[in-house]
């Protein structure tokens, strides 16, 4: 009897344990590979919106940059949390198409790179900080750690693209250090003179110890009507 009831546990324990082990394997394939396919199909839908929305719209063109921060306007956004206002192009990390949305909230980052919603528009003097995943959920900056000082990042917008120079290799800064998204990074409460941006994101794989950071400088612009700027007809090196 009691042989029978060992038995009855042992194969009950075995059980469970096999179910766990199959759930916590499909968690993972979720985590790993799910989330990307689906992260990637909102991403490309989103860039396709917003193609679509700026195709029939006639927004006032802008020649030179503005002097002062500013709030969103309709040529961008009009600032509500989730909304997608530009495009994020990265030639060092591929050709992506990568949406950014108002706001770092964790479902929005599902959707593209998140929007520090108290930084400048793009283009406009001070910091544009964006903030992305590294792994699953499409990882737009999982190869973030691979960027070097000189390279491009380019901004597109309803009726420009802004170019912008890395000012330096990747660093690394504790996860609570806000400083880097202020208008002057790492000086709060200094009044910007240049139009930066800062891309942010998680530090290392699979964990948030640490934020990678890299800033750059805007350089150049151009009118999305004169056709896609040099930055991203140079060939570069891509990790894909």
């Amino acid at each position: 009897m009691w042989a029978e009831r060992a038995r009855l546990a042992t194969r009950t324990v075995g059980e469970i344990l096999i179910t766990l082990g199959v759930t916590l394997f499909l968690f993972c394939a979720y985590q790993l590979f799910y989330t990307n396919v689906v992260a990637d199909d909102a991403m490309r839908a989103e860039v396709s919106d917003l193609h679509k929305q700026w195709a029939v719209q006639t927004p006032a063109p802008r020649t030179a940059v503005p002097k002062t921060p500013g709030p969103f306007d309709s040529a961008d956004s009009q600032g509500r949390a989730g909304a997608a206002f530009a495009i994020l192009h990265i030639p060092r990390l591929g050709d992506k198409s990568i949406p950014v949305v108002e706001g770092t909230s964790l479902d929005l980052l599902s959707r593209g790179v998140g929007h520090y919603k108290d930084s400048v528009r793009p283009g406009r003097v001070g910091n544009f900080a964006v903030a992305g995943h590294r792994k699953t959920h499409g990882e737009p900056f999982r190869y973030l750690d691979e960027m070097r000082a000189g390279d491009l990042i380019v901004v597109e917008t309803a009726d420009t693209w802004y170019t912008y120079r890395t000012d330096r290799d990747p660093f690394i800064v504790d996860p609570t250090d806000l400083a880097v998204v202020a208008p002057v990074p790492d000086h709060p409460g200094r009044k910007p003179t240049q139009a930066l941006i800062t891309l942010t994101t998680c530090n290392p794989w699979w964990a948030s110890t640490e934020r990678m950071i890299v800033t750059g400088t805007l350089v150049a612009q151009q009118p999305r009507s004169k056709g896609t700027p040099p930055a991203l007809t140079v060939n570069a090196p891509k990790f894909q």
